[in-house]
């Protein structure tokens, strides 16, 4: 029997049987982890649910209804239109060059009227599909050829251009970082990371020359934060105070005097763990932790229990990119890498950001549903 690539050779699952089998446990530790965010969001606001708590929740509440319809639509589905995908969140991006709207000096919304879109965002997702698709449908051998990683790196070049145009250099480079995991994962060769990586690091002198002054005031600030204490060193020096401050267990609920006299930015977003770790101390930032280390660890272990390379594929791409955005993201505020303004999943205020997250869960669970399933790579294969 011939059938169409990329269509599956098992019997078709009801509603009911994948309702069933939605995974669960993973929801739980979703949940959990929002629900910090909505009482660190209470917090920031001085123990009101407005304008940050009751929002975060109202999106969740959206967010849990895309994460399960994105669950239940056959695996079939994402596959076939996963360059479709890609394409639109392609467009989007320009659409942002032609008519973005600018906040904070950058621009990279869209104006919905109800909703900014963040079309990067979106790439995150898009992108995973799309390189799953593509190295789904190659052997172990056109792996390991470079003419067949052409493709790929022009599906990654491509938006991590017109990322770093708006500009969004912390967003580029996370998406540059979890296509080259997602390169590794689907077989290419370790000594063409080791060429590449020397490319990059050669060519940064040139790429500085590129950076805007405020992305070069990260870096120096980084390197040194107390030369400018009072400007561009700010954010990092006030959000190690306020870390510090909490100590082991940290000054109580809604009591941080860092995040509520004003003294540590943007408390609802990029550095909403700051504000957990000086109310919460040592011990409330290692519980965080914990619980999101349990949410990769269920991610990853779904993505292997996978039989076809595309769900294997989606499965990691999804709690990679997931990974480096808690990684990123309590790294910068703790000083380890510069500021770069990603935010922390699930605890941060921002709509397109938690959006992204529970499509990327929804796939997620949606590999789970489907493990089983086997996906033939070419027009004649019987999976």
């Amino acid at each position: 029997m011939r059938v169409r690539h990329g269509e599956l050779r098992a019997p078709e699952l009801t509603l009911g049987q994948k309702i069933w089998q939605l995974n669960w446990g993973l929801f739980l530790l979703v949940a959990a982890a929002t629900g910090v965010g909505l009482a660190m969001l209470y917090s920031a606001a001085n123990g009101s649910w407005d304008p940050w708590a009751s929002r975060h929740a109202v999106r969740f509440g959206m967010g849990v209804a895309v994460m399960l319809a994105v669950a239940l639509i056959d695996i079939r589905f994402w596959m076939r239109y996963a360059y479709a995908i890609y394409a639109a969140a392609l467009i989007l991006l320009v659409a942002v060059e032609v008519a973005g709207t600018i906040g904070m000096g950058a621009q990279r919304w869209i104006d919905l009227r109800f909703f900014q879109l963040q079309p990067s965002e979106i790439m995150k997702i898009a992108l995973v599909l799309a390189l799953a698709r593509y190295f789904h449908t190659l052997n172990f051998e056109d792996i390991g050829r470079l003419s067949y990683l052409i493709t790929p790196a022009l599906m990654v070049g491509a938006p991590v251009v017109l990322i770093l145009r708006q500009p969004d250099l912390g967003t580029a480079l996370m998406l540059a970082a979890g296509s080259a995991v997602l390169f590794f994962l689907a077989g290419v060769r370790l000594w063409k990371f080791v060429v590449a990586g020397a490319g990059a690091l050669g060519s940064i002198p040139i790429a500085w020359n590129f950076l805007h002054e405020y992305q070069k005031k990260r870096v120096l600030t980084f390197l040194d934060p107390e030369q400018d204490p009072l400007g561009s060193g700010y954010h990092i020096l006030q959000s190690k105070i306020a870390m510090g401050s909490g100590g082991m267990t940290g000054k109580g609920f809604i009591r941080g005097t860092q995040s509520h006299l004003n003294f540590l930015p943007e408390k609802q977003t990029d550095f909403i763990f700051t504000m957990l770790a000086e109310e919460f101390g040592l011990v409330g930032g290692l519980a965080l932790m914990a619980l999101y280390a349990a949410i990769m660890i269920y991610g990853f272990a779904i993505a292997v229990r996978a039989r076809s390379q595309f769900a294997r594929l989606v499965g990691m791409g999804v709690t990679t990119t997931f990974s480096l955005y808690v990684f990123i993201n309590i790294a910068m505020v703790m000083g380890v890498i510069p500021v770069v303004g990603v935010p922390l999943p699930l605890i941060s205020y921002g709509g397109t950001a938690m959006l992204t997250v529970m499509i990327g869960f929804g796939l997620l669970m949606n590999v789970y549903v489907h493990r089983d399933v086997r996906i033939g790579r070419r027009w004649s294969d019987h999976g």
